[in-house]
């Protein structure tokens, strides 16, 4: 029983459980837009053609949704605390969700409407998730790699992706691609998420730095307590105390963050260029739009789509190596080798489609260029996960102050949002009119990923948090951003020795900044 009980009722698991739950909440919607895009009933409710514009636009305005709703989740999560700001993020994603499950149910004039403010308001609640969550596992992660528990929550958003994906083929292949069943059940299925997740969020507690920071002690001790038990309670709390008059005196806003003569600009840049080169990497169009970048190998309709789900799959099992990885080799790392991968792989996918497009004209058969090309995007699928899935999403959270995590986060969704709404409103458009060589301008731009990275973008693994922001304040003082310029290149790689002051700064506790 004991046993039992140590698996199911251990607060820091329970929490884990329900970030990465939480997380794959947007996994979910790439997986259910990726055939909902081509069911014939859907198209024809909400009035638009299979290579109309519209199709992109419906799935890209979820990002702009993303990016509002990351900036007001972070205010509230800072005023009201971080459960309250998860709380009416799942009520709104829920709302959202249920609005675009009912688009068009029994009527069709203003069913693309609905369907637009249905998008929106979801994107409002998993865009304020995807800034707050974040921030929550982090303060409340006692020890052991900050990368690694950041990439187990994020596989957990390729499982909500499979598992979309998964229902979607399923109804498509029982229904037929003409039944409104075929993509409404795919939609509210999604309910499953925000209502498991607000049925549980009631056993979790409020992080215990925020109640410091709102000098509420006895309740942040209470915190303790439940996640740490009473021995450790003390001790730490003592930490947080101690760390919170420290950062006391050095409030930071979002006018420090965004604008050059702001003391937090150059850690606001490492984020924001963070998630646009994500965006770079062109995986976007790879998880919302598989089944139409499978047929541009040459393959059929049917094929493609168990083709998507095969590699959906292939890139959950990956992203295993990925939270192995992350705290040993370290993110930068894994950012330049996965920008240097995705290039190669692009050119090479440039050609494979290229020759599947004109295979006829050249009499090559079709599988020896499409089964390639295949292995091909499996590959580059894996490599994205592994190098830059979850470390845009770290770095931010190991870069800035207590004072100013919550905005860094907030700032961080927002460029996501921002970029992948770029993305996936032009994708569509690039593949009706690049066909192929929609590949090579991916290619340029992880080349353009890579160099940057290398050039900019600090190792953060394997450092206490104060060390990370030591980084800032020695670049200002040397007058330059190139980090192998900074302090003899010391930020270009993991620490050389683990242990700094008895500890190593990457296991030190989260909740105890020294």
């Amino acid at each position: 029983m004991s046993f039992i009980r140590d698996m199911f009722m251990d607060k820091k698991k329970e929490i884990v459980l329900f970030s990465s739950t939480a997380i794959a909440l947007y996994g979910y919607d790439q997986g259910m837009m990726s055939l909902v895009n081509t069911n014939y009933d859907y198209l024809s409710t909400m009035g638009i053609a299979e290579e109309d514009p519209l199709v992109g636009i419906i799935v890209s305005v979820f990002y702009i949704g993303c990016a509002v709703g990351s900036v007001l989740a972070s205010l509230l999560a800072d005023k009201a605390g971080r459960k309250p700001s998860i709380f009416v993020c799942l009520a709104v994603t829920a709302l959202g969700n249920l609005l675009m499950f009912i688009s068009g149910l029994g009527y069709q004039k203003g069913a693309m409407t609905i369907m637009f403010f249905g998008r929106v308001i979801m994107g409002l609640g998993a865009g304020g998730i995807d800034s707050v969550i974040p921030v929550y596992s982090s303060e409340l992660n006692e020890e052991g790699g900050r990368g690694k528990a950041m990439a187990q929550e994020f596989q957990a958003n390729i499982f909500g992706l499979n598992m979309a994906f998964a229902i979607n083929l399923a109804v498509t292949n029982a229904l037929g691609k003409g039944n409104q069943w075929a993509w409404r059940i795919p939609i509210i299925c999604m309910q499953i998420y925000p209502v498991l997740l607000l049925s549980f969020i009631y056993r979790l507690p409020e992080t215990p730095r925020w109640f410091v920071s709102h000098d509420r002690k006895e309740d942040a001790k209470a915190a303790l307590a439940d996640i740490y038990g009473e021995d450790e309670a003390k001790g730490k709390l003592e930490d947080l105390v101690k760390a919170s008059e420290e950062e006391s005196a050095s409030s930071v806003g979002y006018s420090d963050m965004i604008f050059p003569s702001g003391n937090s600009f150059h850690p606001t840049m490492v984020t924001v260029m963070g998630q646009v080169n994500q965006a770079l990497t062109g995986y976007g169009a790879i998880s919302v739009y598989g089944p139409q970048i499978f047929e541009l190998l040459g393959f059929g309709t049917s094929t493609s789509e168990f083709l998507t789900q095969g590699n959906y799959v292939s890139y959950f099992c990956l992203m295993t190596l990925a939270w192995i990885l992350i705290d040993r080799v370290g993110r930068r790392i894994l950012m330049i080798s996965g920008a240097a991968a995705l290039t190669v792989s692009f050119l090479i996918l440039t050609v494979f489609a290229g020759l599947a497009s004109n295979s006829e004209k050249l009499n090559i058969p079709n599988l020896a260029v499409s089964v390639p090309g295949t292995v091909v995007l499996y590959i580059a699928t894996g490599m994205f996960g592994i190098g830059w899935l979850s470390q845009i999403w770290v770095i931010p959270t190991e870069i800035f102050p207590s004072t100013s995590r919550a905005q860094g986060a907030a700032i961080s969704v927002v460029i996501w949002g921002l970029a992948n709404f770029a993305v996936t409103l032009l994708t569509p458009i690039g593949f009706n009119n690049l066909k192929y060589w929609l590949f090579l301008v991916f290619a340029v731009t992880n080349l353009f990923a890579m160099w940057w990275t290398w050039i900019y973008s600090p190792e953060t693994g394997g450092r206490s948090f104060e060390d990370n922001q030591r980084f800032f304040e020695d670049a200002k003082e040397s007058g330059t951003w190139s980090v192998r310029k900074v302090d003899n290149g010391e930020y270009s790689h993991m620490p050389r020795s683990e242990k700094e002051d008895g500890a190593n700064g990457e296991s030190a506790p989260l909740l105890g900044n020294r």
